[in-house]
């Protein structure tokens, strides 16, 4: 199920009685996972009928022992695991390795975990918070778990997809944003959607219902340089401003915690291999574009732009310059310079 089926069968009182969240994306876990502490039982039914346990202090009997009680003065309880990757023996062995014996010419399985999926207590929602990896699919237990109730995987989300993601999220929450403002959100902030959203949310604090989040709004409240940003930077480089892209790579140099080289150099490798896939669109209409590029149809002026500035070959070229640059960042190749010199060094190559 996705997350939204997930979070709308919540809203009509459908419940599982297991939930098994896992994946590389917190977020949408942590969202699962609220709602259900949040909203399923009445704050008079939480007191004696939801309990929150951590996978670092747990073993597999006592959480059973938890999940086998019955509800009081309520239809449900509540079994929350968090960190529950860490759970010792959860993801159990692959297959049929689990040790079995005959009773009556049939096989039955001795792992309490296993017999307790196959047929859990109507009354225990049992809820998994699985982070940063998924169990492996070969498991009797992963097999088990698909039958018992709900496996949702949380996948992490590419780094193009966050601009839209940002825009999705502010709709829902009755707002808007400016294209650029998600695109300065994203570039900054990365793909971490749980910082994405806490940011978004501390934006629309100072906004009234159906307001929108300016470019202006995120500069001033998440720490963006107005003028010496990422964005600006592929701005500049774009128009081949010499002296506007010096000025912000000075200004990263003087500022190289605010504007690390380790964040710079995959957003410039990504723009460039937009500009040079550009090159080899036939139709150029504006959505065509933004569609195979993955941008916002507000920026693909700007890329077409830039790729009159520079030409396919160009554009090859400084993809295997921020290649070369960024293994000297890493200290694969040897190099002297610190990170600002390396950053100099680089614009000017690209620009010239």
């Amino acid at each position: 199920m996705t997350y939204d089926q997930i979070i709308g069968d919540l809203k009509k009182k459908i419940y599982s009685p297991v939930y098994f969240l896992q994946g590389e994306e917190p977020f949408y876990i942590d969202q699962i996972a609220s709602y259900i502490e949040n909203e399923v039982l009445s704050e008079s039914e939480k007191e004696f009928n939801q309990t929150v346990l951590y996978g670092k202090d747990l073993d597999l009997p006592t959480l059973i022992s938890y999940a086998k009680r019955y509800p009081m003065m309520a239809n449900y309880q509540v079994v929350i695991v968090k960190e529950a990757q860490d759970i010792r023996g959860l993801a159990g062995k692959k297959d049929d390795d689990v040790p079995s014996a005959k009773k009556g010419g049939k096989s039955e399985t001795k792992d309490p975990f296993l017999e307790y999926l196959q047929k859990p207590t109507p009354t225990t929602i049992l809820v998994f918070c699985y982070k940063y990896k998924t169990i492996d699919k070969r498991t009797k237990a992963a097999k088990t778990l698909d039958k018992a109730g709900i496996v949702f995987e949380s996948k992490r989300i590419y780094p193009d997809k966050v601009p839209a993601w940002v825009n999705q999220y502010v709709l829902s929450k009755g707002h808007r944003i400016n294209p650029k403002a998600a695109v300065l959100m994203a570039e900054y902030l990365g793909a971490d959607l749980s910082r994405v959203a806490n940011e978004v949310n501390k934006l629309l604090l100072n906004l009234k219902a159906g307001d929108e989040i300016s470019a202006k709004l995120v500069e001033e409240n998440i720490g963006i340089s107005k003028e010496f940003n990422i964005f600006e930077l592929q701005n500049a480089l774009g128009k081949r401003n010499i002296l506007k892209a010096n000025q912000i790579v000075n200004y990263f140099s003087a500022n190289p915690k605010a504007n690390p080289i380790q964040f710079t150099l995959p957003q410039l490798y990504g723009y460039f291999l937009k500009i040079l896939l550009l090159h080899s669109i036939s139709d150029r209409s504006q959505n065509n574009v933004a569609s195979i590029l993955g941008v916002h149809p507000y920026f693909v002026q700007d890329y077409e732009s830039a790729a009159k500035a520079y030409s396919r070959d160009h554009c090859i070229r400084n993809i295997s310059y921020i290649r070369d640059y960024d293994l000297r960042a890493k200290g694969i190749k040897a190099s002297s310079a610190n990170d600002g010199m390396l950053m100099k060094e680089l614009v000017y190559r690209i620009l010239h």
